[in-house]
């Protein structure tokens, strides 16, 4: 049964709040919360009729859907589920669904050819793995890297929406370097993940560099319609990260040429996954071990990929990388003392 995009949002939004039993749930508090679910979502002021939602919550109820939702009302007031386990999206997909997913993954497949698609093989690989693996009740035979304690993920939507509609935002922000909580309007423009850890870059206000915020320090996101969308300007996304490892860049930093040394039982992991993109082998010697070069920024992510390997390697240029390095290896040493 097809399902409109704003009533799913509405199931989830409802859902989540008879999951919080910490909470008592009226009638109008469920509408309240899916109003601002809708007006988070659509950018604009959105007002949930009361016939709406009681109608949500029979659809939630029945088996049109499969949720069959174990909705009560206590002291005729407030709104529960009877089952304290129980959610919507714990609700396995039906045939209808898994068959619709195949129908995308195929299409998918049939697009992974052309240029605009060029890079999502792994994608669809792992989409095809999964829908195989529902219909036919097996275990997935891909496996990818997955940290199920990432938080913050939720806020993904909310950007992703904001993005596209160039609609900026405020933010409630945390650092781990700042004691108290940062308010402040945000004009996102693109959403980055690096090693399992999610990212937006945006500016703060008009001719200040692009920065990015680390969406599990992220609080909360509001619209801020009373804002002006601040543009993307020279900020191209497609060069942004082009000449540098992980997130952390500004427009003052340069590639610089970095020279590394590996020995015989690194340098073939060094070769097969390489730090970056412009990486070459400069020069191997008798025993195997080997001289490598590339352009990139120094910057943390960098340090930290050189440290992973140990006495395995050793930076050899440029010195302000060398003593950077040298400098945290000593700190290091220092702890086992």
């Amino acid at each position: 049964m097809p399902v409109s995009k704003n009533a799913l949002i509405r199931y989830k939004t409802i859902d989540n709040c008879l999951r919080n039993r910490y909470r008592n749930w009226t009638l109008e508090d469920l509408i309240d919360a899916c109003s601002d679910a809708l007006s988070e979502f659509e950018g604009r002021d959105e007002n949930v009729s009361r016939r709406t939602v009681q109608a949500d919550i029979q659809m939630m109820r029945s088996d049109k859907l499969g949720y069959n939702a174990p909705i009560v009302v206590k002291e005729n007031k407030y709104y529960t589920y009877s089952d304290p386990e129980y959610s919507i999206t714990n609700v396995p997909l039906t045939e209808q669904d898994t068959a619709m997913m195949a129908d995308a993954v195929n299409v998918l497949k049939q697009l992974s050819g052309f240029s605009a698609f060029a890079g999502m093989e792994d994608i669809i690989g792992r989409l095809e793995d999964h829908v195989s693996a529902v219909r036919h009740e097996k275990k997935p035979v891909i496996y990818f890297e997955k940290n199920d304690a990432l938080i913050g993920l939720h806020h993904i939507p909310t950007l992703y929406n904001a993005i596209t509609k160039q609609q900026p935002v405020r933010i409630i922000y945390q650092s781990f370097k700042n004691p108290a909580p940062q308010d402040f309007t945000f004009s996102p423009y693109v959403l980055k993940e690096f090693r399992n850890r999610w990212f937006v870059f945006g500016r703060r206000r008009a001719g200040m560099d692009v920065f990015n915020l680390a969406l599990d320090r992220i609080q909360s996101i509001s619209p801020a319609p009373d804002v002006e969308f601040i543009p993307m300007d020279k900020f191209n996304p497609e060069t942004w990260f082009n000449d540098a490892i992980g997130v952390t860049k500004d427009r003052t930093m340069k590639p610089k040429p970095v020279r590394i040394w590996a020995n015989a039982k690194e340098a073939p992991y060094i070769r097969t996954k390489p730090f970056y993109k412009s990486q070459m082998v400069v020069e191997v010697d008798q025993e195997g071990n080997t001289i490598f070069q590339m352009d990139v920024i120094l910057n943390p992510e960098l340090e930290r990929d050189i440290l992973s390997f140990g006495e395995g390697i050793k930076v050899l240029a440029p010195k302000e990388l060398v003593d950077s390095i040298a400098r945290r290896i000593k700190a290091a040493a220092k702890l086992y003392e």
